[in-house]
């Protein structure tokens, strides 16, 4: 019976150590997640913005020839993949990598990815990466993501790859995170379905120097660059909330588990003590 009360108590020190570290991890994510919040909620009307003034470009379908809004016959994709860069985040990164491997079932493609559990998820599967300069999340900035925009652009012109997808985290609330993927090239791929049949005629009220097609050559990287920065604002706000979300959770877990190892304790110290002097009465009675 001691021997038991002894390992009981040991397990209950054990899990208060493990609460101290979920509290101080809640604690941590909560202070970074104001931050985060208002960044992704200040970049979140360009982001949209920027990416539905594309789409009507794309609807509009203009009258220039572009090799970013032509339809492509190349049918090797490249996602973009912004994950965290580290675990304890419930099923955060999991739920984003069943996300891509849902889109990308059946398809030939290349991975840029951002974030140490991106670039480590696709070394293990062997899935060709175009780099993995942007490892760590919390490291990329704007002038990163204008680095990745115009990589893309580059490979995309060269001809490696036909399609470009943003798979990322959006920050719904606090509580809610989704999984999602965007198409970013060719802008043929943005327009609506539902609109094909009622587009209307574009009329060129706007002259261009030196033309049409270069100014938009010009301005689809600053495009990808702006999708860029918000998916990683969005992916930074996703993570935090996802992690606070799991340690609240696993604090709360290991308080029950020792209010539970407290009452088997007091249970067992109760028995062995009724037990000693059960043995001392009846060792009295006997003498």
């Amino acid at each position: 019976m001691a021997a038991n009360m002894k390992s009981v108590k040991l397990r209950i020190k054990s899990v208060q150590s493990t609460m101290q570290i979920t509290k101080a991890m809640e604690l941590v994510a909560s202070s970074k997640l104001r931050k985060a919040k208002e960044r992704a909620e200040t970049c979140r009307p360009y982001f949209q913005t920027l990416y539905e003034t594309l789409r009507d470009i794309a609807e509009g379908n203009t009258d220039f020839s572009s090799v970013f809004a032509k339809e492509s016959s190349n049918e090797k994709y490249c996602y973009v993949v912004i994950a965290g860069d580290r675990g304890l985040a419930g099923g955060y990164n999991a739920n984003l990598f069943k996300c891509l491997e849902a889109s990308g079932a059946g398809k030939d493609y290349v991975v840029l990815p951002i974030g140490k559990k991106a670039v480590e998820y696709f070394r293990r599967r062997g899935i060709p990466c175009l780099t993995e300069e942007f490892a760590e999340i919390a490291g990329v900035s704007v002038a990163d993501c204008f680095e990745i925009a115009n990589l893309l652009c580059g490979e995309f012109q060269k001809g490696s790859f036909g399609h470009i997808e943003l798979c990322y985290t959006k920050f719904v609330s606090m509580l809610s995170q989704q999984p999602d993927v965007i198409s970013m090239l060719p802008l043929s791929e943005l327009a609506d379905p539902k609109d094909a049949g009622e587009k209307k005629p574009v009329r060129n009220l706007i002259l261009y120097e030196p033309d049409s097609a270069e100014v938009f050559d010009a301005i689809v990287p600053e495009y990808l660059a702006g999708l860029v920065y918000g998916g990683v604002c969005e992916a930074l706000a996703s993570e935090l909330a996802a992690r606070r979300t799991a340690m609240e959770a696993a604090t709360s877990n290991a308080e029950e588990m020792i209010e539970k190892l407290n009452l088997y304790y007091n249970r067992a110290r109760q028995a062995s003590i009724t037990q000693e002097i059960t043995e001392i009465v009846g060792g009295a009675e006997g003498l």
